[in-house]
């Protein structure tokens, strides 16, 4: 038997710099991973099965949709009991799934001796390989490109997620301008939360607009967590789930009892984004 942790995948920044004429996109984000997670659990079996289980277990499919049982497929696995302990909620722009597949492939390796496949995980989503690594990185290309960031500091955060569904090939074709500035080059180092926060306040994460848009619920996130005067409230990835950034863990879990309070209907934890290991 073997477990992995599946991090909470943020996009600090998300700037889309290109498409390629696949329909792919080129992206590069400033990704870091949260100290709130799904848990997959692997046992030897005679078939690949999957249960879910968890606070947010509902809805989850437990079919060969699911990116899990994919990322064993991919691994060449056809025997194993695969257990996926759901704290995240799905399709909410926090890599959930494709952290999911990523512990999955990092479980089995450690049950079976295989090696993950040579792709990092790609050919099943772009933010497979991202949280296969699971540190802080830079992310550029379709997901493929992936430079560790070592100097972030630690931050207190607090996330929310309003409930709604964003569709995130929607966002994408909504967006103005797909061949958007990218961040600097090299990116600048950071020693202290606010530092940080100060040069995140002049970088972008694209998919934003046009997911409020989209979904007003998403702007109603953003509102409530800015009413708490963090250094920074921004959406993670195509959404809707929202992050702000805290100059302490005090003041990152008053924010979030604030928001619970005032919407007791979202998901709302307090958190940190680690520093890279």
């Amino acid at each position: 038997m073997a477990e992995a942790f599946a991090p909470a995948k943020i996009n600090l920044t998300l700037h889309v710099t290109g498409q390629r004429p696949d329909g792919y996109h080129l992206l590069d984000s400033l990704v870091v991973f949260a100290g709130i997670g799904d848990r997959i659990a692997v046992a030897p079996a005679d078939d690949l099965t999957l249960t879910v289980t968890g606070p947010m277990a509902a809805g989850v499919p437990t079919d060969g949709s699911n990116l899990v049982l994919r990322a064993a497929r991919a691994m060449g696995v056809t025997g194993a009991a695969i257990t996926l302990e759901k704290h995240l909620p799905a399709a909410a722009g926090i890599g959930g799934g494709s952290s999911d597949a990523a512990a999955t492939l990092r479980a089995l390796a450690g049950m079976t001796g295989r090696e993950v496949p040579p792709d990092r995980g790609l050919s099943l989503g772009a933010d497979v390989p991202v949280c296969l690594a699971a540190r802080s990185c830079r992310m550029r290309g379709v997901g493929e490109g992936l430079e560790p960031v070592p100097d972030l500091p630690p931050l207190a955060a607090v996330l929310v997620n309003p409930g709604c569904a964003v569709s995130t090939p929607a966002v994408f074709r909504a967006l103005a301008a797909r061949d958007n500035p990218p961040m600097p080059d090299p990116l600048p180092s950071f020693d202290s939360p606010r530092t940080l926060a100060g040069w995140l306040a002049d970088q972008r994460n694209d998919l934003e607009a046009p997911a409020l848009a989209a979904a007003p619920p998403v702007a109603e996130a953003l509102a409530a967590l800015r009413a708490q005067s963090p250094l920074l409230a921004r959406m993670s990835g195509s959404g809707a789930t929202c992050f702000s950034l805290h100059e302490s863990s005090a003041s990152a879990e008053a924010c979030a009892r604030a928001v619970s309070a005032a919407h007791p209907d979202w998901w709302v934890r307090a958190t940190t984004f680690a520093r890279t290991p």
